[in-house]
Parts: structure tokens; sequence; C-alpha cells
């Protein structure tokens, strides 16, 4: 089409889209009798919404070709989820939307993290395309740290040239989660570098513990978010600093109880919700954004408050004037609810349509996925390679804590009996082995950890966080072998083994992370992997076994991890052995 042409037909809509509004003409469609919540003002205004080609033209009193009677319901715009990694639910972009849209998401902040470390520019192109064409908005911020630290082997490494060719995009919003905050607070050049490419779009925070002279390096930086706050202190100092808090709710990291404490009528337009890494049960069972809402709520948060934290708020914070308000100029993508109190949700519109009708008439995927699949390329690991030679010998364990991201070194002395390892006063400890999976390089890096619990059996999976190498755990060798093994048959995904029979299996062939299925069968397996994990091997009931191990190989967040290349002291920045020496 001709710019000239294309600019009559803009005209032509324009015109009538302010007919509508004046009231010259009848809108398409208008949703009648509705609480609207205005999240500019925090009020609630009775009235009429007019709608014309997907966009809202009015609020007040309107008449309609099509006319949908809401008698008193509450209308809230659809809810914005300002950081996300599709991949930790396990489906694809298609797959993870045909759940979330009818919870009231309609627009999401993603971060292809995961895929691109395994596959680099690649994996995120196959995120961008998969979600192309369906109704939902995905907006995605590029990978700046693949991989997150020079300690470790990634599937790829993406330098400043390779965002510079895709940052340019409408639907790309800016840089990604900035987690070698060392590198940016010592300002390094090839970070610098990346920082620059962003330009005028957002930076994304990911820093942890970070305070005082620091702080200020890393938001001069240009960093704009924060999503891993922990503490109302360290959310309080980022807000000071002109920064937006995330306040996330994931499967593994759960923030909202401790931080909504810190949301006040003075800070709450700079917070806004995330979700991070949701597993499918969380999803499927508990709910996505409108469950960060409801949460919050029955934490005592003013129910407008919280629907501005999960809509306009994300919408100002990443510069969508489109979405994540009730007005002229806005899309139609609402959330009707039946009550305010309990966000209990009657039905969702995207663009002025029902998000059931269009989840029934979606377009072909027209994703290629030759170039995400395959990843699995270990260099033929034996039992050699998990030998440890620690018995007697005092240690640094991988200590994990309960529903937290964070871990603890503990100093223990070891002792071997028949085959698995205890303290010195008898507490039962797991090996631990993360396999580059990616090269064949052979690295493999041991160590031991501490309240996990596993008894008679392994786990094993792809899922390792951030560079996504192989993390195999358990009591005995042969049976973290098989795991290992039958982790390779899957071309990806998760096993788990016990005495040296595979118990349960889940292929996730799409770069080792994601699965073509539905995410209602994905689960199903998923779900029964975790009553075998808990019943049958006994792991610690205070943890997400799959999640937490995909965690404990992540090398920028506190305290110790494990990576391809050795255990990591993420307080020192730097390795460190497994052995205490004096």
């Amino acid at each position: 089409m001709s710019s000239k042409r294309q600019g009559s037909e803009e005209k032509k809509k324009l015109k009538k889209q302010i007919d509508v509004a004046a009231g010259r003409k009848k809108a398409a469609k208008v949703f009648k009798n509705a609480k609207v919540i205005n999240v500019f003002t925090a009020e609630i205004i009775d009235g009429d919404v007019a709608v014309v080609d997907g966009e809202i033209v009015g609020i007040g009193n309107y008449s309609g070709v099509e006319e949908i009677d809401l008698k008193g319901k509450y209308l809230a715009p659809g809810l914005i989820d300002g950081h996300v990694h599709i991949e930790s639910s396990m489906v694809s972009p298609r797959e993870f939307m045909k759940v979330v849209l009818p919870k009231g998401t309609t627009s999401i902040v993603a971060d292809p993290h995961e895929i691109a470390n395994v596959r680099g520019l690649e994996g995120i192109r196959y995120m961008m395309d998969s979600s192309r064409d369906l109704p939902m908005n995905f907006y995605f911020v590029l990978p700046s740290c693949v991989p997150s630290t020079e300690f470790e082997n990634a599937g790829a490494k993406l330098m400043a040239e390779d965002l510079a060719t895709l940052i340019d995009r409408r639907d790309v919003l800016g840089l990604g989660e900035l987690m070698d905050y060392p590198g940016v607070i010592e300002g390094r050049g090839d970070i610098l570098d990346k920082v620059l490419v962003a330009g005028d779009k957002i930076i994304d925070g990911h820093g942890p513990e970070i305070k005082d002279r620091d702080l200020n390096a890393y938001r001069m930086a240009g960093v704009k978010t924060e999503h891993e706050c922990s503490t109302v202190e360290e959310m309080e100092n980022r807000l000071r600093l002109g920064m937006y808090v995330l306040i996330r709710q994931g499967s593994a990291a759960r923030n909202l109880e401790a931080l909504i404490q810190g949301v006040t009528r003075e800070n709450s337009r700079r917070c806004l919700f995330c979700t991070d890494d949701r597993h499918p049960e969380d999803l499927l069972q508990e709910g996505h954004i409108d469950n960060n809402v409801r949460q919050a709520i029955k934490l005592g948060l003013d129910p407008i408050t919280a629907v501005q934290m999960a809509t306009i708020n994300a919408a100002e914070c990443y510069g969508l004037d489109k979405v994540g308000a009730i007005a002229p100029g806005r899309l139609a993508d609402f959330v009707v609810l039946e009550d305010l109190e309990t966000f209990r949700i009657h039905s969702v519109y995207k663009e002025g349509k029902p998000v059931q009708e269009l989840l029934t008439k979606l377009p072909k995927n027209r994703a290629d996925t030759r170039w995400v699949k395959n990843s699995v390329n270990l260099h033929g690991v034996s039992l050699k390679d998990l030998e440890l030679q620690v018995e007697g010998k005092e240690i640094r364990a991988i200590k994990v804590l309960p529903h937290s991201l964070l871990t603890k070194s503990e100093h223990l002395r070891v002792r071997l009996d028949q085959g698995k390892y205890y303290s010195e006063q008898g507490e039962p400890l797991l090996k631990m082995a993360v396999m580059e999976r990616h090269h064949k390089t052979g690295n493999v890096g041991l160590g031991l950890v501490k309240d996990f619990h596993l008894e008679n059996g392994a786990i094993a999976l792809t899922i390792g966080h951030d560079s996504h190498n192989l993390i195999v755990i358990g009591d005995r060798d042969e049976d973290m072998l098989a795991a290992v093994k039958e982790v390779e048959n899957l071309d990806g995904g998760i096993a788990i083994v016990s005495r040296r029979e595979v118990l349960a299996g889940l292929s996730l062939p799409i770069g080792g992370l994601m699965s073509e299925d539905s995410m209602e069968k994905v689960n199903e397996k998923f779900k029964g992997m975790l009553d075998i994990a808990y019943d049958q091997l006994k792991v610690n009931s205070g943890i997400d076994p799959f999640m937490t191990l995909s965690f404990l190989a992540l090398p920028v967040i506190p305290e110790i991890k494990l990576t391809d290349m050795g255990l990591f002291d993420v307080m020192r920045f730097g390795f460190v052995d497994l052995e205490v020496k004096e």
C-alpha cells in the first residue's frame, strides 16, 4: 500500500473514531452499564465504553451497533506482566498465551533470555516468530547477558553488535535484565557497549543486594527497573533513585508478601507486578498476574491500587501508550470482574473481542523450530566424570532455602557411608553436577548440596539457569548417570531415576526448555513427576525440586552456586575450591 493511500485510510479511520466519540455516529460495540476502573484517577466511574476498530473511543453515555450489558460489573484494563521468561512455563509462546489470556493478561514484556542462552539470536527470533499474529500483545527486551557471566559456558554469546540487529524492532522495548552488575558498576567496556545499544529504550535491572554507591553507579548506567528485591529496604532504596520496582510472584521466588508491606500511597505508582518464572501448575491453578492482584488485595492493599500496579504502572514504566488503561485511544483490552475485592474474573476481551472466541480462531503457527531443536550435545559422560574425593575433608556446601532463589554457603566436614555423603553431624548431602551440554567441551562442575533431601535416586534436567547446561543431583552416581542418559534420549527435558530405573521423563525438545504440547498436557506429566519427587524420592517439601535445582547453577544470585566450570561464590564474584583450605 502506498504511503498516500495508507495516510488516507488512517485519516478515514480517525474521522470515524472522532465521530463516534463525539456522539455523531453509533459505535461498532459498546460495553454498557460498566463500573469503569479509572487507573489515572484511582476512582470508579459508572458509564458505557464505546469501541471502534478495536480501540476505545469514549467513556460516558453511548449507543452501539452491538451492545454488551455488563449489568454493573467492574471493567478493568487488560493486565500486564512486566517481566516474564515464557520458557519457564515449559511451553511455546502460543501455548503460554492460551492459558494466561483468559486469566486477564493481555500484554507481556518477555525476556527470551533462556532460549538465547541456548541458541542465541535464532532463539530470540523463534520466540518473536512464535508470538506473531497471536491475540495478545507480546513485547520483548533483548537479553543483555548471554552468557550471564564469564564463569560458565552457554550455547551462545551475544555482543552489542548482535543486539543491535534487533533493537530497532517496534516490539523490542529495550535491553533485558543486566545480570552482570559487577561489570556494570566497574564500567566494563563490553557492558557499556550494550547499554549504549539500548539508546533511549528501557534497560531492565537484576541487582540483588546492591546498595549505596554501587547502586548509584548501577542506576547511572540507565537501569530503570528491578525485580530482584526481597526486602522493603531494597525496594525503598531503588524507588528513591527513580527506579521502578517489579513485585515478583513466581514459582520459586515469591516476594509479594514481603514487598507489598512497603507499597504506600506515595510510592505505589512506581511499583508493578511480574511473574519472572512461573511453572505450569501454578499458572493453571493459581493464575498469572491476576494471582498477584488477588494476593496483594488479601494482604491489605487497596484494590484499585493493585489494579494500577497490574496495568497503568507497567504501561508507563515501559512506555506502552496503547495499553494499561481504559481511555480514548487505548486498545479495548478489558477484564470484566464479578467482584473487585476478590478479583473474580467474569470474562476477558482483547481489542473488544471475547478471548474465548479468539482462541478458537488462532492463525497457523509459522515459527521454524529447526534451529532450536537437537540442543543436547554432551561429551560422552561416564561415572568417572562424577568422581569426588572429599571424604574426611571440610568442604563448602550449597544450602538451599525454602521458596527462594538465594542459597547459603556452609562449611561442613564430610564422611562417606555406602556411597552416600553426610556431614559430620549426620546430615545427608547430595552430589550435584553441572555438565556443559552445548559444545561438547566435557566440562563438569561438581559440588555438594544440603537440605534438598533426596533418597535413592537422581533428578536431571536441561533447565539450568541461565546457561542451561545439564544439571543432575542425586545420592548415588549410578542413578545420576542414568538420569543424564535419559535426558539425552528425550532431546532435553527432565528425568527422574531411582535404583537405575527411569521413573518418569518430560521431553522439552525446544532448546531443552519447552514442549510443543499444551500446558495442560505438560502439567499433567510435570505434576506426576513432582509427586514422584516428593513421595518416592522424599525431596524436601519446602522447595520446588525442579525450579530450585534449575537455579542452583545461576552465578548471579547470592550466595553460592555451581556452574560447569566449578563452585562459584557470588559474594566474591569468583570461583572457590570445594575443599576449604586453611
